[in-house]
């Protein structure tokens, strides 16, 4: 299939170029700034995209491609740094700016390819300090704003583009156009990505893999969908494990254990080990830590279940894109921002390989993947459940209290956006405790108690997230029932920071 591929510059929104190429049916892929010159020929692509990243190019120590990657006579596109990058190659000048961050009015000078169809004039969503004071000759202006007069350039007789804005962000008007245009006008590039043809291919390498495998299953769409895709391609080669461990959404370890037997014909067996990784997290109040803990209790009891009841020569885990970019071990060069417990968990005393079949996905196309392969829609609607479970959403240590507390208040929370019609239009929802408290008044009496803080938030990829603006009447009658019914509670507030700069899960 034609491919794109996006040299990774550090940016945060490196991996949200790829989201926004694949969502019109092409595959883009993701590789280091620095893969090599033959390396980035065996990918075969029909376009090259430089993301943005926080370097200049006129330092010492600015992050370079290899030089013959300007000389493939591919389509390029250069976004914020890269676009940098393309103007400097080619004898433009780059200065330091007055830095520009936030939504800017880029005019179209120039509509013919990459701004074809934008319109005359579009918001776009800028995060740079540099910008190119001199372009390249044989380069032409073709979109400007205010404090960026060579905001996006073009030459068309080499098909190479630069970009200062990042049409990869929702915020940009017509983002995903612009892309489309670089893609499918420019690059010629087929539409041939698709889930069919990714469950075909998937079922196809794994059915080549030899011995049995182990599939940890949580309930939630990504482990099912995996359970499902090895389930095709291995038979009963495959068995489904599902642990309680006690940090489940309420009653949720019943409802598992009922959906995997009345809906797939899996091996599946529940085991229950509540105790062990509530005794693991007593007095652990790091965030990092729990995810580790949690992760790393999770493949003892994967291990003793295949010691039992193997051999086994897998480990098959449900870890997505945004799971990898998050935990630092992706293709670029990304910051840690949090640990998977399914990535950055895994003991090197593990004697079982891991199967990860969607590693390079995101949750909507596993979403797809799900509704082909029947999935029930009250599954794969269902909204997102951290792998550590409750304890990413108990800040502090966790405690029995704290737990009841979570489990009770988020089922509140998400009966009372069901009642509202509201719960398969958002991305996640939940009920987070700490260890803050306050007073409240209940009846004529002082009470002491906790306060619970609800998260909603819009989102289409995990990658980036907005608060969700519920409704006062909606939040009023969430609080009310969750302070009545909750005795532990006198305390609600509402989480109103998106993602950046804050994280969909408090921990």
């Amino acid at each position: 299939m034609d491919k794109i591929v996006v040299l990774d510059f550090g940016s945060q929104y490196s991996h949200l170029i790829c989201r926004r190429i694949r969502e019109f049916s092409v595959y883009a892929e993701l590789v280091p700034y620095d893969i090599s010159y033959d390396e980035l020929q065996k990918l075969n692509p029909v376009g090259i995209i430089f993301s943005g990243g926080p370097s200049s190019v006129y330092n010492s120590d600015a992050p370079n491609p290899e030089g013959k990657i300007f000389e493939m006579n591919l389509p390029l596109l250069g976004i914020c740094y890269g676009h940098q990058l393309i103007v400097n190659k080619f004898g433009g000048k780059v200065k330091r700016a007055n830095k520009e961050y936030g939504s800017s009015l880029l005019t179209i000078d120039n509509d013919e390819d990459l701004l074809n169809g934008v319109g005359k004039s579009v918001r776009a969503w800028m995060s740079h300090g540099d910008e190119a004071e001199q372009i390249p000759k044989g380069f032409k202006v073709i979109g400007h704003t205010e404090n960026a007069k060579a905001a996006a350039i073009a030459s068309e007789e080499k098909s190479i583009y630069g970009i200062q804005f990042h049409p990869e962000v929702v915020h940009t008007e017509q983002g995903t156009e612009i892309l489309k245009n670089f893609v499918l006008k420019v690059c010629g590039a087929r539409q041939d990505w698709t889930m069919e043809g990714f469950i075909d291919s998937a079922v196809e390498k794994i059915s080549r893999i030899d011995g049995n495998v182990l599939c940890g299953v949580s309930g939630g769409i990504d482990s099912t969908v995996v359970a499902l895709l090895i389930h095709k391609a291995i038979g009963k080669r495959l068995k489904c494990v599902f642990v309680n461990n006690g940090l489940l959404r309420l009653n949720e370890e019943k409802e598992i254990e009922k959906m995997f037997k009345d809906n797939f014909k899996v091996d599946f067996t529940s085991i229950n080990a509540v105790d062990k990784f509530l005794e693991k997290l007593k007095g652990i109040e790091d965030p990092e830590r729990k995810r580790m803990i949690v992760g790393e209790e999770f493949i003892h009891v994967f291990s003793k279940f295949a010691e039992t009841n193997g051999p086994f020569k897998w480990l098959a885990q449900g870890t997505l894109y945004p799971d990898v970019i998050e935990s630092g071990v992706s293709k670029g060069p990304a910051a840690i921002i949090k640990s998977h417990h399914n990535v950055g968990g895994l003991p090197d005393w593990l004697n079982l390989e891991i199967l990860e079949p969607l590693r390079e996905l995101y949750k909507d196309e596993v979403r797809k993947i799900a509704k082909i392969l029947g999935v029930p829609e009250k599954l794969f609607m269902r909204h997102p459940f951290p792998g550590p479970g409750l304890a990413v959403r108990i800040i502090g240590e966790v405690t029995p209290i704290k737990l009841s507390i979570s489990k009770v208040a988020s089922k509140i929370v998400e009966d009372e956006l069901m009642e509202a019609g509201l719960y398969e239009k958002v991305w996640q929802a939940y009920a987070a405790v700490g260890d803050d408290r306050a007073v409240g008044v209940v009846g004529d009496e002082r009470r002491y108690g906790n306060i619970v803080m609800i998260r909603v938030v819009d989102s289409v990829d995990a990658m980036t997230a907005d608060w969700t603006r519920l409704s006062h009447g909606l939040l009023e009658k969430m609080s009310n029932r969750i302070t009545n019914e909750i005795e532990d509670v006198t305390w609600v507030t509402y989480a109103i920071s998106s993602k950046p700069p804050a994280t969909i899960e408090p921990q």
